[in-house]
């Protein structure tokens, strides 16, 4: 996997073919002054959301013990399916981060170990991956713990997987460099840190103590995630920009 963005013949802007480009402006001149039929792209919108259904539904606690700590928190006002939603969300997206870091390790496998950024190694992205499967197991422990079903692909759930296929087509595409997925990863691990702290403060609201304990350790690796994978990416673009490690740039 080079990690070069090669000067070319990129020909997708309008100054590379001034020629083509002034025809091109004269036709939507010509679309622009021709009459179209009024379209109201905003009714349109809301009349499709009028006939949608939702994305989907969480279902009832599946044992005794999980349908008594719903009734419990409704007494409460609270909603526990909301709780157990935001645990699938959590779910849906630690296994697309194992999936992601997999992705990473292919890239790695024709590096060469030189080129890459200090630190940068199969070793510590196979750390990372796995500490995303460790959480991916936290959180179906979580839910089960709460009478749920982990296997079950609640709303949030099913939106974290819509999310995240954009970030493993970007990880799985063979033509993206180093630097391009290192910055997939980082979007992916700033999502993952605001994801966890939102989920936290959650779990103390249900007074989650042991949850609340658990989450905050997944959340200090995922900074430390964060910080490496920013790190690495820093490094990577000094080199290929600047010529330059990352520690002789100006701080």
């Amino acid at each position: 996997m080079q990690d070069k963005i090669p000067l070319g013949l990129n020909r997708t802007g309008l100054k590379a073919s001034p020629l083509i480009a002034k025809d091109l402006l004269e036709v939507m001149d010509l679309q622009d002054s021709t009459p179209m039929p009024a379209i109201d792209a905003t009714a349109l919108r809301l009349a499709y959301r009028e006939q949608a259904e939702t994305v989907g539904s969480v279902p009832p606690p599946t044992n005794l013990k999980g349908m008594l700590g719903a009734t419990k928190e409704a007494v409460m006002g609270h909603k526990l399916h909301v709780f157990l939603d935001k645990l699938g969300e959590r779910a849906a997206f630690e296994r697309t981060g194992v999936r992601l870091y997999d992705a990473m390790l292919t890239k790695l496998k024709d590096a060469d170990p030189d080129l890459l950024p200090p630190g940068l190694s199969p070793a510590a992205v196979r750390e990372i991956r796995d500490d995303e499967a460790t959480h991916f197991a936290l959180v179906a422990d979580a839910i089960e713990r709460l009478g749920g079903d982990a296997t079950t692909q609640t709303p949030c759930a099913d939106v974290a997987g819509v999310q995240g296929q954009g970030l493993t087509q970007v990880m799985n595409d063979p033509r993206t460099t180093t630097s391009q997925a290192l910055n997939t990863l980082l979007a992916a691990e700033l999502i993952d840190v605001a994801s966890w702290e939102l989920l936290i403060e959650l779990a103390d609201g249900f007074g989650q103590d042991e949850m609340v304990s658990q989450f905050n350790h997944a959340l200090a690796r995922e900074l430390e995630h964060e910080q490496r994978v920013r790190g690495w990416l820093s490094s990577a673009l000094a080199q290929n920009a600047l010529g330059r490690d990352a520690g002789t740039m100006p701080q």
